[in-house]
């Protein structure tokens, strides 16, 4: 079943596909009597049947029951390449709600504001395929990259607040003891972090973490983490 979202609220009894939902219900072949689901930025979920062309009726409403009851926050620096691109895709499909992508002391990669603006688009493009494709109930934002000590500060915004760190730290299951409605994670680059952004993080109450004796690489480690976390809130 081809799933979308809606940028504006369905109030009627039909509704019709435009923009780029219209292109991808094109390019699916929807034909009339076929079952479609829309997404509203509420999140109720429109359970529809296609008319004719991009013209839905919409036959059921419901809350979309798909999203973690947990807000998790990517804090992820700019990995080298193409990676971010991977990186994006696979944690909004582990269920992440919010990527922060920043520059910390040890990147290689260091766009300037113009490269960013076009990588954020690419980005957030890649963020709503990803979540079409995983039928969530939101579309994850992949935010303006930060400075790392911007990043940090951000962390006030968390219940909790994870560092995952080469050099080790306490496991995930000892930090969540609770369940936390929001949590962010730091994730470094190829190059990892320095301590004093270690130092930093846990100065405004993150916890350093490790995700085990293996250094994993940019692109494994923020899955790894999201998935480990996801298990421990009982989101898996």
């Amino acid at each position: 079943m081809a799933w979308f979202f809606s940028e504006t609220e369905i109030k009627s009894d039909t509704y019709i596909l435009d923009g780029d939902n219209a292109k991808h219900a094109q390019v699916l072949r929807l034909r009339p009597g076929e079952a479609v689901t829309v997404v509203t930025p509420c999140g109720e979920q429109c359970e529809c049947e296609v008319l004719e062309g991009s013209l839905l009726k919409v036959v059921s409403r419901k809350l979309c029951q798909n999203e973690p009851d947990v807000f998790v926050t990517l804090y992820q620096a700019l990995p080298k390449g193409d990676k971010m691109d991977y990186i994006v895709q696979k944690c909004v499909e582990l269920g992440v709600s919010r990527i922060v992508p920043l520059i910390s002391a040890r990147c290689v990669s260091r766009p300037d504001e113009k490269s960013l603006s076009k990588k954020r688009a690419r980005w957030q493009k890649i963020a709503l395929q990803a979540a079409m494709q995983s039928r969530r109930g939101i579309i994850p934002e992949v935010g303006d990259c930060v400075s790392f000590s911007k990043a940090a500060e951000l962390t006030k915004e968390n219940d909790k607040t994870i560092f995952f760190y080469e050099h080790g730290g306490e496991s995930v299951k000892k930090i969540l003891t609770d369940k936390p409605k929001s949590i962010g994670i730091f994730i470094g680059s190829e190059g990892g972090y320095e301590q004093s952004e270690v130092d930093m993080v846990i100065q405004n109450g993150g916890k350093a973490a490790t995700l085990g004796k293996r250094i994993l690489r940019a692109e494994t480690a923020p899955l790894t983490a999201m998935s480990i976390i996801m298990y421990q809130t009982d989101n898996f």
